[in-house]
């Protein structure tokens, strides 16, 4: 903004040196209006480079507040094409018509009586009708003798200035609401500003962490890092999405990923970088979860596929409905048991749970005909699926041949599970049809040999007369 000491100077020179130094036709005309002043040569290409590149309203009215001069600037701002459009014009003319009367009875007296005034007012371009917020400074042009000759007015567009204030407004809203830390600081690594999400991230209170070094949040191993960093920014690199571990005030580690982008001033100086850090750590939990439930289900297919494939293979019967209603029994159990490791989240399956489900179409009104007994017994996946597809082996055998083949028959399936890990489980069938020990084994009984010998473990078959007596043991 030029002041009203300045904009006075700007008229103390010879009419005479105008044309020498190359100052504008227009300008030297005023210059010569307002009369005679002593002025440098140098100083009067100074004054008239600066009217002339000016970027602001630059203008002068006489005493009647006829426009004078206005320089290209100002014309561009209220739609004047030339010098002649100017001198068409007074002071008033600028104004919407509702601030006609604030100009002469508030601005122009004071001029007068206090040598200033300043305020917000509004221009009207004279070729749109647009309205234009403005910072409007007028002051008295006086001669040498002190005399009042004519109104300085310096104005500056407000739309552009308020704009970029209001862009500014809200970045930097932006900046304290994001839940990221945005930090920057200096190219020695000082801290310099330090948002909400800074403190939410980080721990430290903007207090606490401005004029500290960033290496408050950089753990003792990594601060190679920062110097690393530093040295990329005062190249004019930026670092997009650097994955690496900060630590917090209490001491906690997490997970961030950073952008660091050089700040530079207005000559195009690096000095110094801000930085984004988003805390990953949860993110990153997540992912390594998914990882590791990915290669769970890729083992449990794998071992699901490897238990059909073997029942599938070891089943046999005299004829093919045969064989499919003992695959689909199977299957079934295989099923059955997967739908009790989605209830537990993959964890595995209740012993007790397992028996009542695979035995529950043999359960009479009053549970006389099977009865279980034992304690909790919490099996892994693998070893559930053995014990399931082994007891409705068994039971399916008992069901067809044995004691669940006659109304009164009973069965009853007692286990224990020692601190060795040892399971021991012994099925007993009574008050069935005589029992003979078969000629030949039995496709259910070789199933239940081989998937128990595949747990390391073992099954034994008694055939006694009142009953088939299974006694399995297994790690667990």
């Amino acid at each position: 903004m030029v002041t009203p000491g300045l904009n006075a100077l700007m008229f103390r020179f010879r009419a005479r040196s105008f044309r020498s130094v190359g100052v504008p036709d227009e300008f030297a005309t005023i210059a010569r209006e307002l009369g005679q002043f002593d002025a440098e040569d140098s100083l009067l290409r100074m004054l008239a480079s600066l009217v002339t590149a000016s970027h602001e309203f630059i203008g002068i009215a006489d005493l009647e507040g006829n426009a004078i001069f206005v320089n290209e600037a100002g014309r561009e701002l209220v739609g004047l094409r030339d010098l002649k459009a100017v001198r068409s014009t007074q002071i008033i003319d600028y104004f919407p018509t509702d601030e006609h009367r604030r100009i002469l009875d508030e601005v122009l007296p004071a001029v007068r009586n206090t040598g200033f005034w300043e305020g917000e007012l509004t221009f009207r371009n004279f070729q749109t009708g647009q309205l234009i917020p403005v910072l409007y400074n007028i002051f008295p042009v006086r001669d040498s003798t002190g005399t009042i000759t004519a109104y300085g007015t310096v104005t500056r567009d407000l739309i552009e200035s308020k704009s970029a204030e209001q862009r500014l407004r809200s970045l930097a809203s932006i900046v304290e609401s994001s839940d990221d830390a945005i930090v920057s600081k200096s190219l020695d690594g000082i801290i310099e500003n330090w948002n909400r999400g800074a403190e939410r991230v980080f721990g430290y209170t903007s207090a606490e962490a401005i004029g500290q070094p960033i290496t408050i949040v950089i753990p003792a191993d990594r601060q190679s890092e920062e110097r690393e960093i530093l040295t990329r920014i005062r190249r004019g690199e930026r670092i997009d999405h650097f994955e690496t571990v900060r630590q917090r005030k209490d001491g906690s580690l997490i997970i961030v990923s950073l952008t660091v982008s050089p700040v530079r001033n207005v000559r195009g100086q690096i000095i110094g970088a801000s930085k984004i850090a988003r805390d990953i750590t949860e993110q990153k939990r997540s992912q390594e979860q998914i990882a590791t439930l990915a290669r769970e289900a890729e083992h449990r297919s794998k071992n699901l596929l490897a238990t059909v494939q073997a029942t599938v293979k070891l089943s046999q019967s005299e004829t093919p409905d045969g064989l499919k209603r003992a695959i689909e029994g199977r299957i079934q159990s295989l099923a059955n048991v997967h739908s009790l490791f989605v209830q537990t989240r993959w964890i595995g399956a209740d012993l007790a749970t397992i028996a009542t489900q695979e035995l529950a179409p043999y359960f009479d009104k009053d549970q006389r005909r099977v009865r279980l007994d034992g304690p909790p017994v919490l099996l892994e996946p693998d070893v559930a699926q053995v014990i399931a597809i082994t007891l409705h082996e068994l039971a399916t055998n008992a069901a067809k041949y044995g004691a669940l083949a006659v109304p009164g028959g009973q069965v009853e399936l007692k286990w224990s599970h020692d601190a060795g890990r040892q399971l021991r489980l012994r099925w007993r069938e009574s008050s069935g049809p005589k029992v003979q020990e078969p000629t030949h084994k039995g496709f259910g009984g070789r199933i239940i040999e081989r998937m128990i010998a595949q747990r390391s473990g073992q099954a034994l078959f008694d055939w006694r007369a009142d009953g088939l007596v299974c006694e399995i043991s297994l790690e667990v």
